[in-house]
């Protein structure tokens, strides 16, 4: 049986479309990390293991690195995402919700009250010993599991709570970076920190001056920035951040002279003599590759590579991490180990401590009339939020990695991790949801209640 192309396209729009879907990241995430579990707990677990331990060189017999597959994932593959994360903030920064510091009031405010009452919470039940180096897991929010929630609703939902949301994400992420560059790092190589420092005021100037080469900036990066700092005892996803923000954000084209230029060229083509082939004439090719670069000139590279690398992210990178490192063997011992004081501070300090820092915070600031939270968005729709953010998982399983080398702490961080993103996703789902459809928002109860 043949497809014609009408019946194709009816077959393949919905598809493209769900997968360009947030929620359809997020189900991919959460389907590796169920796949790692189930092996995990099979006869196929030692097996598993073994396989994320396997040993890759690279490099010259003088000059390699030479670690296992689950370090390359941890160090290199999530250094693609915390580069990704780093071009979401500088776009923020730059023409997005962080801009204007009166906007970015509340979203800051909730992300930094929402890491400090976890780690809080965390510290209270492990206050010494190794223990204690866990404070920074229940700190992180799993910005596409989270988004891939809300996203579910679709166009049910305000478009001001997504964007609340993904703002506090991506702060929470900023958080997440700095806690790592200061307080999860080994022992520090300045001689090769000076070397990445070197290279990253070259990516500065490359950019001062107008280069827009995103390959350029990418051997650079990789071979200059990276491995300096993977010798440096900085962890690595640091140079991708600073990396990130050293992508030009300048178009070369203004938007009239795109405009201007687009239609001098297609005038051009309409022009034409065509030659009644399936292929275009050689002054035709001209003018449509002039038309690809004129339009490559209109976008910034730093939005070029975030919407290039973002399907690579969040379909690869980050299921591949789920995989290597949601894997927890349940054993009979596990049940006692969910109240062992580092399982509770991580999912007391997720479930508890973001809920109390993201709602209390937004309510109070209302309230104060230092920041408004958008009339759309209802109380039911702030509490869904605050539990959504407590699903750490992915940047939680990541410090995780970083804080314990205690197998047993290690163990009961990640039943903490799942446990409370599993609880948190299935809240804060089921409170959007009775938000929905919901018409009192927030000020207008308040109003309400003053007159």
């Amino acid at each position: 049986m043949t497809l014609d192309r009408k019946t194709f396209t009816w077959l393949l729009v919905p598809i493209r479309r769900f997968m360009n879907n947030s929620a359809f990241s997020g189900i991919l995430l959460f389907s590796a990390a169920a796949l790692s579990m189930l092996i995990a707990n099979s006869r196929f677990a030692d097996t598993f293991h073994h396989f994320w331990e396997t040993k890759f060189i690279v490099g010259f017999e003088d000059f390699n690195i030479n670690q296992s597959l689950h370090h390359w994932i941890n160090d290199g593959l999530m250094s693609v995402f915390f580069f990704v994360v780093g071009l979401e903030l500088k776009r923020e920064i730059i023409a997005g919700e962080l801009r204007n510091p009166r906007n970015a009031i509340l979203p800051i405010v909730a992300a930094v009250c929402g890491m400090i009452f976890p780690a809080l919470i965390y510290t209270f039940l492990n206050p010494t010993g190794e223990a204690n180096h866990g404070w920074g897991v229940p700190m992180a929010t799993d910005i596409a599991f989270a988004l891939g929630v809300l996203y579910i609703f679709g166009d049910k939902v305000p478009v001001s709570l997504k964007v609340f949301l993904t703002s506090i994400a991506i702060i929470d992420d900023l958080g997440a970076v700095l806690v790592i560059a200061f307080f999860y790092t080994s022992e520090i190589n300045f001689n090769s920190l000076a070397v990445a420092g070197a290279f990253l005021v070259l990516l500065i100037i490359a950019n001062r001056l107008g280069v827009r080469n995103t390959l350029f900036y990418g051997l650079i990066g990789i071979v200059g920035i990276w491995v300096s700092f993977l010798m440096s005892g900085v962890h690595a996803t640091i140079s991708a951040v600073l990396l990130a923000f050293t992508i030009p954000a300048r178009v070369k084209f203004t938007e009239d002279r795109y405009i201007s230029q687009m239609n001098f060229l297609m005038n051009r083509f309409k022009e034409t003599q065509s030659n009644n082939m399936p292929t275009v004439t050689e002054e035709q090719l001209e003018i449509v590759e002039k038309i690809k670069e004129v339009s490559k000139d209109a976008v910034t590279p730093l939005q070029s590579l975030e919407h290039s690398l973002h399907p690579l992210v969040a379909y690869f990178v980050m299921p591949v991490f789920a995989l290597s490192n949601a894997g927890v063997a349940l054993s009979q011992d596990a049940v006692s180990q969910i109240f062992s004081n580092v399982t509770l501070g991580i999912f007391g300090g997720l479930m508890l401590g973001k809920f109390v820092g993201i709602v209390g915070s937004a309510l109070l600031l209302d309230k104060l009339k230092i920041a408004r939270l958008p009339r759309e968005i209802n109380h039911l729709h702030l509490i869904g939020v605050g539990f959504l953010a407590a699903i750490g998982f992915t940047m939680s399983l990541f410090i995780a990695e970083l804080a314990f080398k205690n197998e047993v702490f290690l163990f009961q961080a990640k039943l903490g991790i799942l446990t409370a993103s599993t609880v948190a996703g299935i809240l804060g789902y089921l409170f959007v949801r009775a938000g929905t459809g919901k018409k009192m928002p927030i000020q207008a109860e308040q109003a309400e209640a003053m007159t």
